[in-house]
């Protein structure tokens, strides 16, 4: 996704095609496009070779969706410092991590709609600055759309309206009906002049796209019913305390606001539900859950602060115990078992696994002595230092797993068919990443619906094993193997070695 929203980006740049966005040359309107502009100003700020140029309106958007979750938990929660507990929860949860450091779609759609939730709860629940409330609720809920369709619409705005109704209920509307009005027309606006504009500049194309997509939500990666039923272990290391804060059974006589909980359970309930009912589905499509459950969580959290020390019985500890003992275990244990996973490719990384397993073993040792202190709200600040070391120290790592023998990138490709007056044909849709490491735009020859090149001679990339198509395509050719272009990071004897980021190099005469 992410050299897919980067090459339509570069390509936005260099064809001054910004509203007709275009990926490899062929019209791209699966995304709305302004997470993508957004990348080619960064692009065009510093440098489409810079990633984190390019990568740095996802980390923006991340970061403003974790504050305005803090601004919104403050507002409904009435609780400061439980808001606090939710944005510090939201922030480290493993997919929140994952999408914001990645060029994609999804953080800004989820965004921008926990922008327009915030101020669209204030448009409901009082009778003060309607107008402002209702005019940028609808403004983000377009910028929303803009993002990625009505994604976050139906993942988490919908889910929203619907527990909202349950727990709070609509009413006092005598007042609000015609700001209500102006919230839809500033949406309808803001969400509909680019789908518009397409349609009307080249609308069979857009249906024939259109078409796909809703093609692909019923019949691509179709899971059963049940599959997100495991949504709450994406929040990754706080997987045990969220599943507890799920019991509603269990904590109902426990937290304060009991109506702000009912409200975050069933926000995070029908997120999920209305997920699980689209056939297509992927983990990743799980990041807007992480929103209201991070919520959910926090009343779990607040509760055992106030009463693990005196009050929980040795049953009610377990899970706390678990969770947290656990991740003080992983710092303190991290030098051995690191150094038993990584020894043979540590090469080079020795200063970073020192200072990485020093600070973790620090850090989780304080974990595991606030545990055992029952100290447990010093043991959750603990971990969250614990996360900001691993990222810090951590991260740079996960490149002594990288090491591909066979890498050979595709970057010089363009400057030796300019020197060899060879021009360089792509056969058929390959991976993104492929294009967007060649650099630049790869002429497409479709199988399907083949244009012969006027070139008596030309270079073709192909994907691996798929030779024979080539040569039926062009019988009456000569076809040469020349090379093996290679972008995988690790290499074919690891778990994640992947053959669509390998492509072949033909070259191809007319006999």
């Amino acid at each position: 996704m992410e050299a897919r929203n980067f090459i339509t980006a570069r390509e936005m740049v260099s064809d001054d095609g910004w509203l007709l966005t275009t990926m490899n040359g062929e019209p791209r309107y699966e995304k709305p496009p302004l997470p993508t502009w957004l990348a080619a100003i960064g692009g065009m700020l510093f440098s489409f070779k810079n990633l984190i140029a390019l990568r740095v309106p996802s980390a923006i958007i991340t970061l403003i969706l974790v504050l305005f979750s803090y601004r919104f938990g403050v507002y409904f929660l009435k609780d400061k410092k439980q808001a606090f507990i939710n944005s510090l929860i939201l922030a480290t949860s493993f997919y929140m991590v994952f999408a914001g450091r990645n060029g994609t779609w999804d953080i800004f759609a989820h965004g921008f709609m926990i922008i327009a939730i915030y101020y669209i709860f204030q448009f409901f629940a009082t009778d003060e600055k309607i107008w402002r409330n209702a005019l940028l609720a609808g403004t983000f809920i377009g910028l929303s759309f803009m993002s990625k369709g009505p994604v976050s619409h139906f993942a988490l705005f919908l889910p929203f309206l619907i527990a909202y109704s349950i727990v709070y209920k609509y009413s006092n509307f005598k007042r609000k009906w015609l700001p209500l009005v102006g919230l839809i027309v500033v949406t309808a606006i803001i969400s509909v002049w680019w789908p518009y504009y397409i349609s009307v500049m080249d609308g069979e194309t857009a249906r024939a796209i259109a078409d796909k997509e809703t093609t692909a939500w019923q019949n691509r990666n179709v899971r059963p019913f049940y599959y997100y039923w495991s949504f709450f272990t994406q929040s990754g290391a706080w997987t045990v305390v969220a599943f507890v804060g799920l019991l509603y059974p269990y904590l109902k006589t426990r937290v304060e606001n009991l109506k702000a909980y009912k409200f975050s359970l069933f926000w995070t309930l029908a997120s999920v539900i209305l997920l699980s009912v689209i056939p297509e589905k992927k983990s990743r499509y799980l990041l807007p859950v992480l929103i209201p459950l991070a919520y959910t969580t926090s009343f779990y959290l607040m509760y055992v602060f106030r009463s693990f020390k005196e009050k929980m019985n040795k049953y009610e500890r377990i899970p706390v115990y678990l969770n947290f003992g656990l991740i003080g275990l992983v710092g303190v244990a991290f030098p051995i078992v690191g150094y038993i996973f990584l020894k043979d490719t540590l090469t080079g990384f020795y200063t970073s696994f020192a200072l990485t397993s020093i600070v973790l073993v620090l850090v989780g040792f304080f974990i595991l002595k606030y545990v055992y202190q029952r100290k447990i709200q010093l043991a959750f600040y603990a971990i969250i230092l614990f996360f900001m070391s691993a990222i810090t120290f951590g991260f740079p790592l996960a490149n002594s797993f990288l090491e591909n023998p066979k890498y050979n990138s595709l970057q010089e490709i363009s400057q030796k068919a300019e020197a060899e007056q060879i021009p360089v044909y792509m056969f058929n849709i390959q991976s993104p990443e492929l294009v967007w490491d060649y650099g630049g735009k790869v002429p497409l020859l479709h199988s399907h619906a083949l244009e012969t090149p006027k070139e008596d001679t030309f270079k073709a990339l192909v994907m691996i094993d798929a030779k024979k198509s080539l040569e039926k395509a062009f019988p009456n050719h000569k076809i040469t193997y020349v090379e093996t272009f290679d972008l995988n990071p690790v290499d074919d004897s690891k778990g994640g070695y992947k053959d669509r980021l390998r492509t072949d190099m033909y070259l191809v005469e007319k006999n």
